[in-house]
Parts: C-alpha cells; structure tokens; sequence
C-alpha cells in the first residue's frame, strides 16, 4: 500500500507572471513517452511483477522504492504547470471574452479541459498511454530499460530547461535533473551487481554535467545527488544499502541510504479563476457548504 504526505518534494517559487506556452512543453516531462507518468507506471508495474521478491530482495526493493518517489515527481510536475501559467486569462462578464488570450497558445486544452492545469498528456496533446510501461519480468532486460528510460527522461529535461526561462519551471527541473541522476546510477550500480558489468562508465549521458545548469548546481552542492530514500520508516525496503554504496563517480562523494522520505514543501494552494468556473463555488454556497460540514460533529 501507499502513504501520502500532503508535501512537495521542493518548494516551488511563485510566480510573477505566467508563460502557457512553457507550460504547454513542460507537459512533456509529465505526459511524454520518458516524462514522469512512464518512470512512474514502468517501475510501479515492475515492482507489483517482480519474481523472486524475497531471493532478489535488494533489486526489488530499489525498484519499489523508486516507485514512491516518482509519484512524489508526478506531483511536482503538476504543480509546476499549474502554476506556470498564471494570469493568462482574466476575470470578468463571458462576452467581454476573458479567455481570448488562450487561442493563441500551443496547447488550448489546458483551457478547456482542465481549468489551466495539468494534464496526462505530453507537450502535443497526445495522451500517455500504458504502451510506455516496459514490464518484461527478466530482472537484467527491466534495469537496462529503466537505465535507458531515466537517461531518457534526463536528456528530455535539459531539452525543456534550455526552451524556458520561467523559474519555477527551471527551479522544478533543476531539482529533477539531479534526482534523476540518482535514479540512473542506481539502476547502473544494479545492474553492475547483477552482471557485472559497470555501465556507470558510461554517465553521463548526455555528456553535460548538472552543474552546468544553475538550478540543478544548488542542489548537487547541497549533497542531494548522493542519497537514496528508502521512503519507508518500517525498515521494508532497506535492501537498497546492498546497491546503493561506495562513492559516486561522478563526484567522489559517499552515497547515503536515508530511511523516509525528505522533509518536503507545502502544496500551492491554487487561486480561483471564477471565468474558468473553477471550484465554481461562489460565497453563498460556500456558507452553505460549511454549515453542512459542520452538522453531527
């Protein structure tokens, strides 16, 4: 089963101003073929298929526990798009035309599905689909696939970091790039153990180091890059510190198994966007609303 913590893994900065149309590309690293939903789907299907949980305990409780993180990555980019697009429209009467910016922006759907929020799909409209999720059950084939899928979603990252300056998009990739460069040693360490073949040699890949970028340098000088979250405080999936040891090549520093989860960030609370009928509850029925929440307590 899953625990949610009602946190962030990052505290996202406000926004001054809105860009829907950095929105609309950083869709791609939620809903595209290498963006979170695939790293999500592809290690939780693993992990519910995994044969030999107790003879492979360790591969199969980092593949589990990189589960739970990811949902917490899905979460951070949503928030990161609803967000970035602040103050595109505006409030007022349906035929002074409020929304009349939103038909010039790439991805319109934003504005009439989902109030200017997320969505399952990738920077085009298309929708993620479970043909994504790579579950073959041959535990060496699914590491080299998650290997190849976070390498992947890192190149797809700094591809979106170098279309956008808004900085709660940057602060929100910044920090993924790092995290997803945890994930790619892990799986490397992994199948180093299970094969014996260091394919760390190769990272990175692409062939840039994060502390090129200035929202992800913060982040590897605050050690974040080195640890590995067990996201568990019942001591289930401690079978990570077998694969998750020694040093990281990429910076000679210790890896460090941290048992939980990070201290995270509080949740954006969304404002209203009453010409986006949206929560579309007006003070009236607010009261209303309250007083039945308030009855038989």
């Amino acid at each position: 089963m899953f625990k949610r913590v009602n946190k962030l893994l990052i505290e996202l900065p406000t926004p001054e101003y809105g860009d829907a149309n950095a929105a609309a590309a950083v869709q791609d690293l939620l809903g595209g073929k290498f963006g979170e939903m695939s790293t999500l789907n592809n290690y939780m299907y693993q992990s519910f298929n995994f044969r030999g949980k107790k003879k492979l305990k360790p591969f199969y409780d980092l593949v589990a526990s990189i589960t739970a993180e990811e949902f917490g990555h899905v979460e951070l980019v949503a928030n990161t798009i609803n967000l970035v697009q602040k103050g595109t429209t505006f409030t007022g009467d349906p035929d002074i035309t409020p929304m009349q910016n939103a038909t010039d922006k790439r991805n319109t759907n934003h504005f009439i599905a989902s109030a200017q929020t997320a969505l399952a799909s990738d920077s085009m409209g298309f929708p993620w689909n479970g043909t994504y999720v790579f579950t073959s059950g041959n535990l060496v084939l699914d590491l080299l696939h998650n290997y190849f899928l976070e390498i992947g979603a890192r190149t797809h990252k700094m591809r979106v970091y170098e279309m956008t300056d808004h900085p709660t998009a940057r602060e929100m990739i910044g920090y993924l790039l790092v995290r997803g460069g945890v994930h790619i040693l892990a799986y490397a360490k992994a199948l180093e153990i299970a094969t014996g073949v260091d394919v760390s040699k190769m990272l990175p890949i692409p062939n840039v180091d994060n502390n090129q970028f200035d929202h992800a340098r913060k982040y590897e000088e605050q050690g974040v890059g080195n640890v590995l979250f067990t996201w568990n405080n019942e001591g289930d999936y401690e079978g990570i510190r077998k694969i998750w040891k020694g040093t990281n090549p990429l910076n000679g520093e210790p890896l460090v198994v941290e048992e939980g989860t990070p201290e995270g960030a509080p949740i954006p609370d969304l404002d209203e966007l009453p010409e986006e009928f949206a929560p579309g509850i007006g003070p009236e029925e607010f009261q209303h609303i309250a007083k039945r929440l308030m009855e038989n307590i």
